[in-house]
C-alpha cells in the first residue's frame, strides 16, 4: 500500500554542502524529518555537483519519512555565472551588467531542459534569453531562429 503524502518542502541548498543548520535543519526540524538522514542521502547525490545551488522538492509522508527529487540548477544562478559577474542589475531596464552569447544560454537551456515546461530548445532559449534580460544581461548576437 502508498503511504501518505503529509506535505512538500522546497529548498535550495548547495550540492554537496547539506548540514543541520539553517536553513535546512530548522525546515526539516519543524516537520518532524530526520535531518542528519536527510543531509548523508543529499550530500552522497550530489558529490558530482558540489558547490552548486540546487533546488530540492521533499515529499514528507505520514511515518515522518521522506522522498527527495534534486532539479537543475536555477537559470538565474547559471547566468550570473555565464556572464561572470556577482549579481543581477538593481534596474534591468537602464543599467546593463553583462552580456552572454546565443550559444551560452543554449547550453544552459538543454541543461534546465528536464525542468522546464517547453518541448523544443528554442522554447528553453527564449525563456533562459527573458530571464537574463529581466536580470540586466544582454544577450548578445543574432537569435538562431531569426537567420
Amino acid at each position: 500500500m502508498a503511504k501518505e503524502i503529509t506535505g512538500y518542502l522546497k529548498l535550495q541548498v548547495k550540492g554537496g554542502q547539506a548540514n543541520p543548520s539553517p536553513p535546512v535543519g530548522p525546515a526539516l526540524g519543524s516537520k518532524g524529518l530526520n535531518i542528519m538522514e536527510f543531509c548523508k542521502q543529499f550530500n552522497a547525490r550530489t558529490q558530482e555537483k558540489m558547490g552548486q545551488v540546487l533546488p530540492v522538492l521533499i515529499t514528507i509522508f505520514s511515518d515522518k519519512s521522506f522522498e527527495f527529487v534534486v532539479k537543475t540548477p536555477p537559470a538565474a544562478i547559471m547566468l550570473l555565472e555565464a556572464a561572470k559577474v556577482k549579481s543581477g542589475s538593481s534596474e534591468p531596464n537602464r543599467k546593463k551588467v553583462g552580456s552572454v552569447t546565443w550559444d551560452q544560454v543554449k547550453e544552459i537551456a538543454q541543461v534546465k531542459m528536464p525542468d522546464l515546461n517547453a518541448f523544443k530548445v528554442e522554447s528553453a532559449m527564449k525563456m533562459i534569453a527573458g530571464t537574463a534580460r529581466s536580470m540586466g544581461i544582454t544577450v548578445s548576437g543574432k537569435a538562431p531562429w531569426e537567420e
